[in-house]
């Protein structure tokens, strides 16, 4: 038996539309970045881009859990001395939530160039409305991402 190595012209890209309302974020980040890395093909090759675009709307509306919302600080550094900015997530989603979902994604995937080409298939949009449809993507249900009420 002979191991079958794909060719980057042998690659079929598909549009995947998400809808992050009621989502957890850290689950739906975990989904999305096996989507765009391509694990869930037969043809998955670490060393090539053969992920699919994604599209999630509705960034404004995912959760996070147990409170990490006002706990969890994401930080951002200037590059110079005492330029260390922080904020909670709860002050980020509310500023600019696309960029909260696109961060934590973005975290999820190699950091090389490969992932920065993977990133790129990723667009992020805080309402229900895309510009995308003449890709006509398909909707992607991730079931076990939703937030489970607390009793």
């Amino acid at each position: 038996m002979t191991t079958t190595s794909i060719k980057a012209s042998e690659i079929e890209r598909s549009w995947h539309v998400v809808d992050a309302e009621g989502l957890v974020l850290g689950r739906l980040a975990t989904e999305v970045a096996n989507i765009l890395r391509g694990k869930h093909k037969a043809i998955y090759t670490p060393n090539l881009d053969t992920g699919d675009h994604v599209i999630i709307v509705n960034a404004d509306k995912i959760v996070l859990t147990a409170g990490k919302a006002e706990r969890k600080l994401v930080h951002r550094h200037s590059g110079y001395p005492g330029g260390l900015k922080s904020e909670t997530y709860a002050e980020k989603m509310a500023r600019k939530p696309e960029q909260a979902v696109y961060d934590s994604i973005k975290g999820m995937l190699p950091k090389t160039r490969l992932g920065n080409a993977q990133i790129k298939k990723l667009k992020v949009y805080a309402g229900p409305t895309h510009p995308h449809s003449a890709q006509n993507p398909q909707p992607l249900e991730i079931a076990h991402a939703a937030a489970r009420p607390r009793a």
